[in-house]
C-alpha cells in the first residue's frame, strides 16, 4: 500500500502495542472539526482493547466500524469488497503492533486507494520493557511513520533516549511527547554530554549517536558552530571530488540490522581520503540542500581532516 498524494480513498494506518493509546487518539481525532469530511469513513480494527468507540459519535462522524478477528483476513480482496459495499472516502486501519506492520504496508491496495499517513502511539510507562523484549517489532512499526506519539510521559523519564530510538530508524518522523498537562518540550536541554558553547564542540566517541540525532533534529543549535568528531569515510556514487560522508555504523535492533549514520562533509582534503578510512574531522556546520539528503540538512565544511585510529568500539548502539 504505497504513499500517494491524490488517492480517491485515503488510508491512515494507526499502529502501536496493546493499550498504547491508539483508540483514545482516534476517538478524539474523529470528533475534531479539522478531521471532518463529507464522505464515509471506514474504521477497521485489527484488535479490541479496553477502550471502546461510542456508537453515537461514530454515527455523527459518518464512520462505519469493522473488526478483523484475524489480521490474515485483511487482504486486498476483502478491502475491495468493502470499497464496493460502502464507497468510503477515507479508511483508518487500527493495527496491533504485535502484527508485522510491514505486511500491511507491502500489500496491494484496491484501485484508487492510497496510504497518506502512518501514525504510531507509544505508552511511555511501558516503553522500556517493550524496547528490550520486542525491539524488532517496534522498529518495524516506526519505519516510515510520519508521527510517533509518546503518551503518559513524565519529565523524569529518559525521553531523549526514547527519541533517539526512533530517529535512528526514521530520521524524518515527527515525535511528540505528551504528559497529563499536554506536550513536553525541551527534553534535550539537560541531556547533552558535550558543551555546545565551547569554541570547538568536541564529540566523544561514545556520544556520537546522541550528537547525530540531536543535530538532525535541531540543526539550528549547531549552525555555524565548529565541531570535532571521529568518523569513517564513505564516498557515495555521484558525490563530487571534494565531498564525502563522515559517519559510523549504528545497531538499531540486532547485529543483522545496522545502518550507516553520517553527515555530508565538504573539504579540500576529500580527494586524498580512502573509503573506509577512519579520520578526525573538524569543521563548521551549515544547513543546505544536498542530493544525499534529498532535502536540506547539516553539511559540514571541514577545515581539518586527519587520519585517526578507530574507536575502541566502532559500532554506535541505540538503547
Amino acid at each position: 500500500m504505497q504513499m500517494v498524494d491524490n488517492a480517491r480513498v485515503v488510508v491512515y494506518l494507526m499502529t502501536g502495542f496493546l493499550e498504547s493509546g491508539k483508540t483514545s487518539f482516534l476517538r478524539y481525532t474523529l470528533g475534531q472539526e479539522y478531521f471532518a469530511i463529507d464522505g464515509r469513513t471506514l474504521l477497521i480494527l485489527c484488535e479490541e482493547g479496553e477502550e471502546e468507540y461510542d456508537e453515537t459519535a461514530l454515527e455523527r462522524s459518518n464512520t462505519v466500524l469493522l473488526t478483523v478477528d484475524d489480521p490474515e483476513d485483511l487482504t486486498t480482496e476483502w478491502l475491495a469488497r468493502l470499497d464496493r459495499t460502502y464507497h468510503p472516502e477515507r479508511v483508518i486501519i487500527e493495527c496491533n503492533g504485535m502484527y508485522p506492520v510491514s505486511r500491511i504496508e507491502s500489500m496491494d491496495a484496491p484501485p484508487g486507494w492510497g496510504l497518506v499517513q502512518k501514525l504510531v502511539t507509544v505508552d511511555a510507562t511501558t516503553f522500556g520493557t517493550y524496547i528490550v523484549n520486542m525491539k524488532p517489532l517496534f522498529m518495524d512499526m516506526v519505519r516510515g511513520a510520519e508521527l510517533v506519539l509518546f503518551n503518559r510521559c513524565k519529565k523524569e523519564m529518559p525521553l531523549a533516549s526514547y527519541r533517539r530510538s526512533v530517529k535512528v530508524v526514521n530520521q524524518s518522523a515527527q515525535i511528540i511527547f505528551e504528559g497529563e498537562d499536554g506536550e513536553i518540550d525541551n527534553i534535550f536541554e539537560d541531556a547533552m554530554p558535550y558543551d555546545l558553547d565551547a569554541p570547538v564542540v568536541e564529540i566523544d566517541d561514545m556520544d556520537y549517536g546522541i550528537w547525530y540525532v540531536d543535530m538532525m533534529d535541531h540543526p539550528e543549535r549547531y549552525l555555524k558552530k565548529t565541531v570535532e568528531y571521529k568518523a569513517k569515510v564513505l564516498k557515495p556514487r555521484g558525490f563530487s571530488a571534494k565531498e564525502f560522508v563522515g559517519g559510523r555504523m549504528a545497531m538499531t535492533c540486532c547485529a543483522d540490522d545496522t545502518t550507516f549514520l553520517g553527515y555530508v562533509c565538504r573539504s579540500a582534503y576529500a580527494p586524498k581520503l580512502a573509503p573506509g578510512q577512519w579520520v578526525k574531522i573538524r569543521g563548521t556546520v551549515g544547513y543546505e540542500y544536498s542530493p544525499a539528503y534529498r532535502r536540506k540538512g547539516p553539511v559540514i565544511r571541514a577545515e581539518h581532516v586527519e587520519a585517526a585510529q578507530p574507536p575502541q568500539d566502532e559500532m554506535v548502539y541505540f538503547n
